[in-house]
This record gives C-alpha cells, structure tokens and sequence, in this order.
C-alpha cells in the first residue's frame, strides 16, 4: 500500500475562519454573511477545499457545524452529494459542547451533552464519517480564586463522562478523540497523561494537535509517541513557542492562541520526527492539516501538502 493511501490529507473548516478570506471586516461580518448567503458561504468554502489539493472536510463550530451544513444544502444526503461531487470527504466533526457547557457534572447538562452528541453522530455516519473530535473544558487562569485544582477526583470525574460518552458514540458507529486544545485539560503533558490513564482506550481515543501541545509547553512528538496506541486523527499545525503560565483563560483565549501559531515548517514543531514517529508506530489514517483563521488558506493548505509530499512522505515510506 503506498504511503498516500495510508495517510489521509484533510483541513478543518476553522481554517477558513479569517474576515480577509471574505473580503470582510470582522469575524461578525463572516458571520453574517454565512446567515445572509448560506450557498455561496458553503459552496466557496468546499471549493476552497478541493483546490487546495485535501480531500477530507472536518466540520466545527457554527458558521461551519453540521446544522448549518444541511440547512443551506437541504438534508444530509444533499450535503454530502457536495462533497463527493469534489472528491472530498466528511473524515471527522469536532465537537465543542463540553468547553461551553460549564459544569457538565451535572446529571442535567450532561444529559443535553449526550443528546446533542448522539445528533451529531447519526449525522457523520450518515455522510461517512466514523470520528467525532472532542474538545476537553478549559482549565482555571493561574492564580484565579477559588482556586479549583485538576487534581485525581477531578480528572476522574470528568473521565467517567467520557467513557460513558464514547461508548454511546460507539453504538452509533462513531469514535470519540480527545482533542490536545491549549489551556484544556487535556494539552499540556500531565493533564494528557493523567486522563489517559483514567480513560478506557476502547472508548476513549485522541486527536493530537502539535501546534497546540507546542502552546501548553510540551513536546508533541514525546507526548504522542507515549499515547501512540491511542491515536486515531491527528491535527498537523505549528505553533512558535509556548504561552506564558499565566495566560487570562477567558471565552477569547482562543483568539490569543491565534499569534502564536505559524505557517506550516515555519515553527517549533520537528516535522521529520513527527513522520518517524508516524512511521515506526504504523500510524493510519487522517492528517488534518489546520490553520486557525489563515487570510489565504488555499495557498497556505496547498503549501503545506507541498512541503508534506516533497519532505515528509519519502520519509514515512
């Protein structure tokens, strides 16, 4: 089999989150835009995709979730006569309710998690897809009171709801992959180690982010190469350094992230070791090559497929 088919090239949709990619003046306007076009927003940004060169479409949070995905083409099998109308397919969902849920604890808001996973899951299937990336809830500011520590009882509890969520995904033909998010639970080493461990591997799998493990000041390559059994997706991002311990965690600290990723080879991240550990641990499946908001995300995805194909490939073959 040759070293193509068994990596998979796709981007996430959060890549085309960028008001300059529209012609537009803030991240408002995009949306709106989305709200007033819906057909043109969708129909640029799968076209987007298939000249970039990926073939697999990871959808995210709204304008580019799944509901807006069938309100603006009509019913599921409409979108994803779409997508493989360009060659492209659905490889995975991301799915952000746990960051914004608060407590999910509770036996209430863990209920309205499950329900909106298991919509979320019969969609993907439907259009082909059998991975849900998950987003894990964000950690406390450094110095914030209460202080509330992620400590054993805590990751444990919050262990137990993934377990339960992903066997439910399961038995709808999904696999649930923990996403390493920056300043989440679950990026930087001990917090990846530690829910690991409390997670039950045949549930409980991981969606890596190089660039975003960079950010929480860990290394990607040693973090995944001691999880590498648990990996089923993988976001392939660079990031320039890691953010200062103490970093404001507030609903814009993904838009602080934002300068601290970089252009594709341009940043911390040891790509040949990134394709050897890939290589030695017979690593299948999706590279999702993301960038977080790029003004041209054409030339930039096509760019790094490039530097993929011309540097890494003969490596992992």
């Amino acid at each position: 089999m040759a070293s193509g088919d068994r990596l998979r090239f796709g981007v996430d949709l959060v890549t085309f989150f960028h008001p300059g990619f529209w012609g537009v003046a803030d991240d408002g306007a995009i949306v709106e835009y989305a709200r007033t076009e819906p057909r043109a927003f969708w129909d640029k940004i799968l076209d987007s995709v298939q000249a970039s060169g990926v073939t697999g479409v990871e959808l995210t949070f709204s304008p580019f979730n799944w509901q807006d995905a069938i309100k603006t083409y009509g019913s599921v099998e409409a979108f994803e006569a779409e997508l493989s109308g360009r060659g492209l397919t659905l490889c995975s969902g991301f799915f952000a309710e746990l960051e914004a849920a608060g407590d999910f604890t509770q036996a209430e808001a863990q209920r309205a998690i499950i329900d909106k996973a298991e919509r979320y899951a019969d969609f993907l299937r439907a259009c082909g897809s059998d991975i849900m990336v998950i987003g894990a809830p964000l950690r406390q500011t450094l110095g914030a009171r209460p202080v509330r520590f992620h400590d054993f009882d805590r990751a444990k509890v919050i262990a137990d709801f993934l377990n339960r969520l992903g066997a439910i995904l399961y038995a709808r033909g999904l696999r649930l992959a923990l996403h390493t998010e920056a300043h989440s639970i679950f990026a930087a080493a001990r917090d990846v180690d530690l829910m690991m461990l409390l997670t039950d591997p045949a549930y409980v799998h991981m969606c890596p982010d190089t660039a975003h493990i960079i950010v929480a000041g860990s290394d990607p390559v040693q973090l995944v190469d001691r999880h590498h059994e648990r990996m089923i997706i993988a976001h392939w991002k660079d990031a320039i350094g890691p953010m200062p311990a103490d970093t404001l965690i507030d609903e814009h600290i993904h838009d602080r992230h934002r300068p601290y990723f970089c252009g594709f080879g341009l940043g911390r991240v040891d790509w040949p070791a990134w394709i050897r550990l890939l290589r030695d641990r017979s690593f299948e499946g999706w590279a999702i090559l993301e960038l977080d908001a790029a003004s041209d995300p054409v030339r930039d995805i096509a760019n790094g497929l490039t530097l993929v194909r011309q540097a890494l490939l003969p490596i992992y073959r």
